[in-house]
């Protein structure tokens, strides 16, 4: 059949890859794809305008699509294809509201009884204000929006979280903004695909989303994942039960069929697991170290899901542990170099992925084109061994000045070992 997957970075990468490896596939197309995709598949120049993508995969013959990133999503992609009666796996523009609007994803959560942290949410920079100096600090500011990532400031000050607020605010009309309680404890991000009635949770993983080891530095869309992270036993049923029934449930009970990835970003704090943040996406860097890990046909669960018959499906996963380092650009998240030069071993390393992201093809070879460059994966029996090959295929990349940083996983082993 034929396939195109939808994005540039290193988590379409990572879906191509995947999907290139089904037997059900003839012909595999990218829009608009990196030139790592661009040995996988055919890349179709794409400008972001969804109907335009909607009419060319009509008019091509496209049998699935597959969604990666959450702007077309949140623009309304599955619903221009949808109305062409084309199969796509990926929420409608309603349903991807859980990401799209935070203000929305919290109203929900609040009619649905899904624990999340206290809130607030502004549209006006001077109430906003007033509020802060009733809570004070440490809190959460986070842009109610699409931000790629980016748009979340743990203000550690008075002063930090007044400046996020008037960032935000001063930044575009009809900007809202959400304030919310601090929670401490670790971060997991639980990834399930649901055909709006069967629910099947993906592995476990654990994102790093600051620029700096020690978890310090800005956010970022993440520095790096490990997979699968170790829930305490139980805690997978919990959140099942407690935070991805209510929401699929919910939204259909309100009229939405939410088809595609649902991504729980979790705090599991000493009252339990609670919301963060829902997305309407494969996580990035989380899919990259995901994917590698997935023993079952990745366009087969998505034809079950668009079809509606995930109930069919067991997934199988390798008895493997995966760990995703990404390489970025000097200058990231704020203004990273573009142009600068870099190459990949012709022999990757042992059990090394690369997956491309912030890259292009110039006269001489790879040039960055953006922040995230790089995801570099390593696999191996258990998370010390994945973060070994992690950090040899690392240093197998020539790339001066790349930002990584060399914690990954680290936490977790120790805890472990």
């Amino acid at each position: 059949m034929k396939v195109l997957v939808v994005g540039s970075g290193g988590r379409e990468h990572a879906m191509c890859w995947k999907v290139a490896q089904s037997p059900l596939v003839s012909e595999l197309y990218a829009a608009p794809g990196n030139p790592g995709m661009a040995e996988l598949a055919e890349c179709v120049p794409w400008d972001g305008d969804v109907g335009q993508l909607a009419e060319w995969a009509d008019r091509e013959g496209i049998e699935l699509t597959l969604v990666g990133p959450e702007a077309p999503l949140v623009e309304g992609i599955a619903d221009a294809f949808l109305a062409r009666g084309l199969k796509i796996f990926g929420p409608t523009q309603q349903a991807a509201m859980i990401e799209g609007s935070k203000a929305f994803a919290k109203g929900l959560m609040e009619r649905l009884g899904i624990p999340t942290a206290r809130h607030k949410t502004f549209s006006d920079v001077l109430d906003a204000l007033s509020y802060l100096e009733t809570v004070g600090a440490p809190i959460v500011v986070k842009d109610s929006g699409l931000a790629a990532g980016k748009g979340v400031t743990v203000a550690t000050s008075l002063q930090q979280a007044k400046q996020a607020v008037a960032n935000i605010l001063s930044g575009a009309e009809q900007a809202e903004v959400v304030i919310e309680e601090f929670l401490s404890g670790p971060e997991v991000t639980v990834l399930a695909v649901t055909d709006g009635i069967t629910i099947r949770p993906l592995l476990p993983s654990q994102d790093h989303k600051r620029l700096q080891d020690g978890d310090t530095g800005p956010m970022t869309g993440g520095m790096g994942a490990i997979c699968p992270y170790p829930l305490a036993s139980g805690l997978m049923t919990e959140i099942l039960e407690r935070v991805l029934k209510p929401l699929v449930d919910g939204l259909r009970a309100e009229g939405i069929v939410y088809k595609g990835v649902i991504y729980a970003g979790l705090m599991l704090t000493d009252e339990g697991p609670k919301v963060l943040e829902f997305n309407a996406r494969f996580g990035d860097p989380e899919c990259q170290a995901m994917l590698p890990l997935l023993e079952t046909d990745l366009l087969e669960l998505a034809l079950a899901v668009v079809e509606d018959r995930l109930h069919e499906v067991k997934l199988e996963w390798h008895p493997w542990a995966s760990a995703c380092v990404v390489m970025a650009a000097p200058g990231y998240p704020d203004d990273p170099h573009k142009g600068l030069p870099l190459s990949l071993p012709l022999q990757p390393p042992e059990q090394v992925l690369y997956f491309q992201a912030g890259t292009r093809r110039g006269p001489q070879g790879l040039l960055t084109n953006g922040g995230r460059v790089l995801s570099v994966v390593g696999l191996g029996e258990d998370l010390k061994k994945a973060l070994e090959r992690a950090y040899t295929g690392v240093a197998a990349v020539k790339f001066e000045h790349a930002l990584y940083r060399r914690d990954i996983g680290r936490k977790v082993v120790t805890n472990v070992g």
